[in-house]
């Protein structure tokens, strides 16, 4: 019989993607497994698309694993620090449990331990190197998936309005300021967003008289809207899950940090990934626009866009 590997990452797309080196890693030193990600439904087209896993097994963050995931060779969780998500891979009797140690889970005694700040791609490779796996934390890049796009898409600015929480949320006026500069120097703008977003994002589209066309938010599948990425000239987003699409795929772009500093979540020291932070740490789940974010000015993403624009043109 096969042997079964099992990994729980049931978050979002951001945080899929910050673990694939992790997964590559896993893929690498177990070719024999049967290699299962438990992730929430709709991101298996991305999960399949990094090549380092077999399939997923659908799953919202801390909920009860099903029974196709019980008893596997080996349980790996680069969900987070537990106690809750070590617990739920535990209660599935896995052979052998990778987890990092906390105190309220006996089971990972002697496991390497949490860093609280650590990058999210670093750290996952760091739990693997630590237990006998070598991983290599650069090895985030994602090949263009095969769909279509808009023809407008290639040459475009992709602007992505929207996050997960208010305090990663820049303005909506802004962003429309961005995207009347950037339609004043020639450069067709798209928007981006997910169903959820598309108010955001029709707000900015009101605000930069952008045609209805160019409103991509909640149009898209998850892989469509990686594809839109890929083709893409540039990107510019907050702290979300499109900026980590845009290193993936090494399409240039503007990342605006708020109450995260992008030692955590930021891309990779590449020139074509430029960062905007002052500085501010705070709670990414606030319901208000963090003041750090609030700092960033449109002539900030201006310049950096300048910066861009001059990189693609050497």
């Amino acid at each position: 019989m096969q042997p079964t590997l099992v990994v729980l990452r049931a978050l979002g797309l951001g945080d899929l993607l910050t673990a694939v080196p992790a997964l590559r890693a896993l893929a690498d030193a177990y070719p024999e497994h049967r290699r299962l990600l438990v992730c929430p439904q709709w991101l298996e087209p991305v999960a399949l698309l990094t090549g380092a896993v077999h399939g997923v097994v659908p799953a919202a963050p801390l909920e009860p694993l099903p029974a196709s995931v019980h008893h596997a060779d080996l349980a790996v969780n680069l969900h987070g620090r537990g106690p809750q998500s070590t617990a739920l891979l535990a209660r599935t009797r896995p052979s052998r449990l990778v987890a990092f140690e906390h105190p309220d889970a006996l089971s990972t005694a002697g496991s390497p331990q949490w860093r609280d700040h650590e990058h999210e791609a670093h750290r996952w490779c760091r739990l693997l190197r630590e237990t006998g796996v070598e991983a290599d934390p650069t090895r985030l890049d994602l090949d263009p998936p095969s769909v279509s796009v808009p023809a407008a898409t290639g040459g475009a600015t992709v602007l992505h309005p929207g996050a997960g929480a208010a305090a990663r949320r820049w303005p909506t006026d802004r962003w429309a300021a961005v995207a009347r500069a950037e339609r004043a120097q020639g450069h067709p703008v798209l928007l981006t967003g997910s169903p959820a977003e598309r108010g955001i994002a029709t707000r900015v589209a009101t605000l930069a008289a952008l045609p209805d066309e160019a409103n991509l938010a909640g149009r898209t599948s998850v892989l469509e809207l990686v594809g839109v990425v890929a083709a893409a000239a540039r990107v510019v987003s907050g702290d979300t899950g499109v900026a980590h699409v845009a290193t993936s795929l090494r399409t240039p772009s503007v990342v605006l940090f708020g109450p995260v500093p992008p030692s955590a979540w930021g891309p990779p020291p590449r020139p074509e990934h430029r960062v905007l932070w002052h500085r501010s740490v705070g709670d990414p789940h606030g319901t208000r626009p963090d003041p750090g974010l609030l700092a960033i000015s449109v002539d900030d993403v201006l310049a950096e866009l300048a910066c861009v624009h001059r990189g693609a043109a050497a």
